[in-house]
């Protein structure tokens, strides 16, 4: 933690950014999410995706790793490239709420939706769950 002249920084994570592309572009955005909602359908993102949880809960689930719950406060990491984003639920009962900064290369669309052939084909990439909460374990 940083403090200078009556300012905090807070460091809340931290990743290496060589998954930035050249000539890209930076997008931030604020997703907000419906109670009780999966949210956004199995995709990916071509560069990588750095949040924070501004309000609620949410479930998200990359390839490969166990789903995790996030809660207000929380950051969330998303390398890109080739994995699959499965969700960014809301398993609550009050409204989600997270900005994300996204990084991509011009032209490219911050988000694709997995086919079902492609979801049916890495099946075997996919986490069997439980729903990991850091906070209980703590």
């Amino acid at each position: 933690m940083i403090e200078l002249n009556g300012t905090t920084i807070q460091t809340l994570d931290e990743h290496p950014m060589t998954e930035l592309p050249a000539g890209g572009h930076l997008m931030t955005v604020v997703v907000s999410v419906e109670p009780n909602n999966p949210g956004t359908p199995a995709h990916r993102h071509p560069g990588p995706v750095y949040g924070y949880v501004l309000e609620g809960e949410m479930i998200v689930e990359l390839e490969g790793d166990a789903p995790v719950l996030k809660r207000a406060g929380d950051t969330i990491w998303e390398p890109g490239g080739d994995r699959i984003h499965y969700q960014a639920a809301n398993p609550g009962n009050t409204e989600l709420r997270f900005v994300v900064l996204m990084a991509c290369k011009d032209g490219e669309d911050m988000l694709t939706f997995a086919s079902d052939e492609k979801l049916e084909a890495r099946k075997h990439l996919r986490h069997p769950g439980p729903v990991v909460d850091p906070r209980a374990a703590a």
